[in-house]
């Protein structure tokens, strides 16, 4: 078995008495064209778009490129709809849902709209420009919900972007569109700050976590801050792991969205009855380990399937580093209550997922094959490998004489679900 890292591979042999299972998504792709999976979501919501009129503003908010969607598309095929209802390409806009990420080149505007490029006008989202920001309300646990004037201000507002999941959002896609994808610096922050406990020292929420909505203050928050927008409806889709579309769901900002998380739940965990002793996950190489902050995602879904104490190998190139210039700096923390105190004290997002590696670090023994060097992985709280061979080799001693692993070969794509 070959295991991807950056753009090369270490090849796996583990005899079957060792290998406990290989984790994977069961996906069946579909015999449908994308064009044709996303001109049947859209047939279903026809009803609705049919009330559109000439002569109304409509601004479509999709995802940046962070975030691939099959926007390229989708895109056109809405707009498509939209002008058979007599609205022009010069009264539609489309938003890019930058949430606090930088601007987008020409080229990567391109690479969004394919064939709409230079015939439906562009805009970036900026969060820190107060002039381009309308205040809606506040939600039940107060965050300021401020987002992109031209949003608000448009006759029909439709969100579109893609399903997955999101380690403290629950899912991504629906919602999260609007908050944080096109509201200000500080309704982003405060959404992302939901996640730890109200009190001091409680740390993170248990419902905040990959996978689920019901209970989730995250979701909750991004489900009121919506509501508060009205969008006409949404357009998401559903991607195979070589990112093609799958599915989509066209429909209510809410039910469309849930619709899409169950597809996507039952086609992308894969259910556990024993945890493992081990772990070997790679992220599934470039661009899902371009940084640590992105191959986060593959160490929290593997930690799901390890038992407490247990070794997690984990192929993580990372040749652009950690992702923010600020990330490494907030392992200066080694212990998590003081580590939480700092960052409920100035909160930031990449603050948080440093505290996530760290919290699993200190529960298991992750040990991470990389570009980074040998002191910057010790100060994580990891163990540095300079190969898959080397790991297997240093996690030796600390796994019991019968041990056996699971290995996640795409480690971001698949959520292990444990059946006690």
């Amino acid at each position: 078995m070959n295991l991807k890292f950056g753009s090369t591979t270490f090849h796996l042999d583990l005899s079957p008495q060792r290998l406990a299972g290989i984790i994977e998504p069961a996906i069946a792709l579909p015999s449908e064209s994308p064009e044709e999976i996303v001109s049947m979501a859209l047939d279903a919501w026809q009803a609705t778009i049919a009330t559109f009129s000439a002569g109304e503003k409509v601004v479509i908010v999709t995802s940046d490129v962070t975030r691939y969607t099959g926007s390229e598309i989708y895109l056109p095929l809405l707009v498509e709809r939209l002008n058979r209802q007599g609205i022009l390409d010069r009264d539609i806009e489309i938003l890019i849902a930058l949430g606090i990420h930088r601007k987008q080149t020409e080229h990567e505007h391109q690479k969004i709209l394919g064939s709409l490029y230079k015939r439906v006008r562009v805009i970036d989202h900026d969060c820190d420009n107060p002039a381009e920001l309308v205040v809606l309300g506040r939600t039940s646990n107060g965050i300021e919900v401020s987002v992109n004037r031209r949003a608000v201000e448009a006759d029909r507002l439709i969100l579109t972007g893609v399903i997955g999941f999101h380690y403290f959002a629950g899912f991504g896609g629906g919602r999260k569109s609007l908050l944080p994808g096109i509201a200000s610096r500080q309704a982003c922050m405060a959404s992302h700050f939901a996640l730890l406990n109200p009190q001091p020292g409680g740390g993170k929420n248990p419902l905040a976590t990959t996978g689920n909505m019901e209970g989730n203050p995250v979701h909750q928050a991004m489900l009121e801050a919506c509501a508060m927008a009205e969008p006409a409806f949404i357009l998401n889709t559903v991607l195979s792991l070589d990112k093609r579309i799958i599915a989509a769901y066209a429909g209510h900002w809410r039910t469309a969205h849930e619709d899409g998380c169950r597809f996507y739940l039952e086609r992308f965990s894969y259910p556990l009855q024993e945890k493992s002793d081990l772990v070997i996950v790679s992220c599934g190489g470039f661009p899902k380990d371009i940084n640590l902050i992105q191959a986060h995602k593959s160490m929290e879904y593997a930690s799901q399937a390890l038992k407490d104490g247990g070794v997690m190998i984990m192929l993580a190139e990372c040749r652009d580093g950690f992702g923010n210039d600020t990330f490494f700096n907030w392992f200066r923390h080694k212990q998590l209550d003081e580590f939480e105190a700092a960052l409920r004290a100035h909160y930031e997002i990449n603050g948080q997922t440093a505290y996530s590696t760290l919290q699993k670090a200190q529960r298991f023994k992750i040990i991470l094959v990389s570009r980074f060097s040998e002191h910057q992985v010790l100060e994580m709280g990891m163990i540095p490998a300079t190969s898959l061979a080397d790991a297997l080799d240093k996690a030796q001693g600390a796994l019991p004489a019968a041990w056996r692993a699971l290995v996640m070969p795409e480690g971001g794509s698949v959520l292990p679900v444990f059946m006690d």
